[in-house]
């Protein structure tokens, strides 16, 4: 799914099908009409795929919200451990 302009491009990169809307549900709802009626017009039969998911993690910079978050934690941690 790509965002251009004021437009929301979906793509079927195995069919080589693309399709739009101005919203995501709409474009990907123009595009699996697109690709129903390429396979009935050109009378495919589609073996049927399951899908491949997984999950991964993606480490990135903190934000200063998050430094902030991660200051306090450490703080109570510290002051938990001081002797009343």
């Amino acid at each position: 799914m790509q965002k251009k302009g004021d437009w929301y491009i979906s793509s079927c990169l195995e069919l080589d099908i693309s399709s739009q809307g101005k919203t995501i549900e709409e474009a990907v709802s123009n595009l699996k009409e697109a690709v129903e009626l390429y396979i009935e017009i050109e009378g495919i039969d589609l073996p049927v795929k399951r899908p491949f998911l997984t999950k991964f993690k993606v480490k990135g910079k903190k934000t200063e919200d998050k430094k902030t978050e991660d200051k306090k934690t450490e703080d109570k941690k510290t002051e938990n451990k001081k002797p009343k």
